[in-house]
């Protein structure tokens, strides 16, 4: 007997998803296992396993097209097996690659009319006073002087003659055409509005931020860290090693032993409860063309810096691809995100549910400062800004923790004790 495939919860937080391609075609057929397609969630795209077994009659939902979950976007069943009655329940999607769309007309522009502001000014010519042109002298000297052709003047004196009063009015028109003269629009070659649909990982995002934004109260402390002893250390680390270990990897093992010491950071407001999570699960914002994912490192109190940067590099080339699994990226205890590389200075992030901090990242900066004897030193430094949600952490506790993590990141002996 025919059946429907329905759209699935392929992630914790799905809502809808896009057939980004259709590995089967109708007419095809296929078991219980067998990869249908692959659909784009809020976060990534994933293979879709039916448990079906049978022959796919019908195809519902093209690729690009969007579904809720628990909408059909195929039908399996017996070969020549008739579907009219299912197909009725169903409203199938055009094809958005072989619909035709009307394209909107062309539209040339039309030829702009000359603006007065851009007509270059009428070349000064002597008035000769034996001409058919009768003027006064004050008139003759005020046009010469504003570039302006007697020719076009009507005279008001006597036997037509141009006076000073002319003049006057001549360029009051003048001025009042210039006012009243539409702008001259000049288009720009290749740049046209244009509407851009939402991916469903870009909604999502909007969505759970907002959320956070507006739901935890947020406030922001701000610390500058001294840097030399990590880059030095991390310099030491990386001699003869094809690839260098990340400065990531560094900053998450050492918020992993703050957190250790700062329970209260690592942990979730609940309504009625705190929870206080017993592992330290630290997640690191990868920014994408189609949005923001996190994948979360698990376990960091328990694991070395090269254990943890090897998953990093596991997981952003999967973010990357699109292939995160829905375990890659949720439930992150505390988030960090790092800018510096994009050269941003300091900037404040929002906070990433189900955690009640995160920590922005800025550019290390070589700057000067004056020492403990008022000498001048010259510093890697920089600045951290930690968000908090004042609902778990009071303002003691995330300054406490702030300070615990730039200590051992200026003094890195501090996180064996």
């Amino acid at each position: 007997m025919a059946e429907k495939v329905l759209m699935l919860a392929l992630s914790p937080t799905m809502e809808t998803g896009t057939i980004v391609k259709w590995n089967v075609q109708e007419g095809e057929t296929v078991g219980s296992g067998d990869i249908l397609c692959e659909i784009e969630t809020d976060k990534a795209v994933m293979d879709y396993e039916t448990v079906q077994e049978g022959v796919v009659l019908k195809i519902v939902l093209p690729e690009g097209g969007g579904a809720k979950v628990g909408d059909v976007i195929a039908i399996i069943g017996k070969e020549g097996e008739d579907i009219s009655g299912l197909l009725a329940d169903v409203q199938t999607v055009p094809d958005p690659v072989s619909q035709t769309t009307a394209m909107p007309e062309t539209v040339q522009p039309e030829a702009a009319a000359p603006n007065p502001a851009h007509r270059r000014p009428i070349p000064r010519k002597r008035i000769h006073a034996k001409g058919w042109l009768k003027s006064s002298p004050l008139a003759r000297t005020m046009a010469r002087e504003a570039g302006l052709d007697l020719k076009t003047v009507q005279g008001s004196g006597p036997n037509g003659r141009i006076v000073k009063r002319d003049i006057e009015e001549a360029l009051q028109k003048e001025v009042a055409e210039l006012s009243a003269a539409p702008a001259v629009v000049i288009p720009v070659h290749g740049l046209t509005d244009e509407t851009v649909p939402v991916s469903q990982k870009r909604r999502i995002i909007a969505q759970r931020l907002a959320e956070s934004k507006y739901s935890a109260p947020h406030y922001y402390l701000k610390v500058t860290v001294n840097m030399g002893g990590i880059l030095e250390a991390r310099t030491v680390l990386n001699t003869g090693r094809k690839e260098n270990v990340s400065l990531n990897a560094f900053l998450i093992k050492f918020v992993a032993e703050a957190l250790i010491r700062h329970l209260v950071v690592n942990s979730s407001w609940n309504g009625e409860t705190i929870i206080q999570h017993g592992s330290v699960d630290i997640g690191l914002a990868v920014a994408l063309p189609d949005g923001l994912i996190t994948p979360v490192v698990r376990n960091c109190a328990s694991k070395g810096v090269l254990e943890i940067d090897l998953e990093l590099r596991r997981f952003i080339q999967k973010a990357r691809k699109n292939r995160l699994e829905p375990e890659d990226y949720t439930g992150a205890t505390f988030t960090i995100s790092n800018l510096g590389s994009s050269g941003i200075q300091e900037f404040t992030a929002i906070i990433n549910p189900p955690g009640s901090a995160i920590l922005a990242i800025g550019a290390i900066r070589r700057e000067p400062v004056v020492g403990e004897n008022d000498q001048i030193l010259i510093q890697s430094n920089m600045a951290m800004t930690l968000s908090c949600d004042h609902r778990v952490i009071d303002g003691a506790v995330g300054a406490a923790f702030l300070k615990n993590v730039q200590d051992m990141l200026e003094h890195p002996i501090q996180a064996l004790y």
